[in-house]
């Protein structure tokens, strides 16, 4: 019965020596000592003996974060040691700790972080969970591309020293199933989605107004997306007003089946009779 107990000690002491490994695997590695605190980095914070201090937090867009008892700190620009006397100051001169011994971990920084700006329904900075997330996840984490937003989608980073750009087509990802042109994001990059192109249609419209430019969108198919002319109009030789290279505004009466083109204005003609 003894050797059994032993036995069960010895492979309990393996086992809490693996887990002990595991997590000291899982631990983030640490920052250089002139690291600095910036918005989006994620850090922990823990108070010897004082366990309910203990929070792990982002810092906002201006650097501070919300710290129980003492409220708001700036923590922004300064380094993790220089962090740790300050909130250890505050916690003393409010007579909250006596000697208080702070200490803060860098969970995440920004430098794994991408940010996603634009026409989405999350804007923000979003941690890499992998080497291998795609813009599409990246997209899918900020709520997806709202619907003011642009079919092609702008990321901007560095890659190998260089500066790296790229214009994606997200739809035609999925249309052509090019996985390729899926890119593989890096820590800083931005990924932007512009407000997607639109016309305009006014005259004897239906419902005049402001419109998206769908796919392949012919003149006739924008008339309709006006909701086809009134009683008193014609869908026949429509006027088009459009912008050419030189900022000059062109009027010609396009056929039905031409393409609308960005920022295109339409005007529905009264019928003569």
């Amino acid at each position: 019965m003894r050797k059994f107990f032993a036995l069960l000690f010895a492979t309990a002491m393996v086992i809490a020596a693996g887990a002990s490994a595991a997590e000291r695997d899982k631990a983030p590695p640490a920052p250089p000592p002139d690291y600095q605190l910036g918005a989006g980095d994620t850090i922990r914070i823990q108070v010897f003996q004082n366990p309910d201090l203990t929070l792990e937090t982002r810092l906002s867009e201006g650097g501070t974060i919300s710290y129980p008892l003492i409220g708001l700190v700036k923590v922004g620009g300064q380094t993790l040691d220089a962090a740790e006397r300050q909130i250890a100051k505050q916690l003393k001169d409010g007579g909250f700790v006596q000697q208080p011994q702070v200490t803060i971990v860098l969970m995440q920084n920004r430098a794994n972080q991408v940010s996603v700006l634009g026409q989405v329904n999350r804007p923000g900075r979003y941690p890499l969970e992998s080497t291998n997330t795609r813009l599409t996840e990246m997209l899918a984490t900020a709520g997806g591309i709202a619907p003011t937003g642009a079919d092609r989608v702008i990321v901007m980073g560095t890659r190998n020293g260089r500066n790296f750009l790229k214009e994606v087509d997200v739809p035609g990802l999925f249309i052509t199933n090019n996985v390729l042109d899926d890119v593989v994001l890096a820590g800083g990059d931005a990924v932007y989605v512009d407000r997607a192109p639109v016309f305009y249609v006014y005259g004897e419209a239906q419902r005049p107004g402001t419109y998206r430019i769908e796919r392949g969108m012919t003149i006739q198919q924008a008339i309709a997306q006006g909701g086809g002319p009134t009683p008193r109009g014609t869908d026949k030789d429509p006027r088009l007003y459009r912008r050419s290279a030189d900022g000059t505004v062109q009027q010609t009466t396009p056929a039905p089946g031409d393409l609308v083109k960005p920022d295109d204005v339409i005007y529905v003609r009264q019928s003569l009779f």
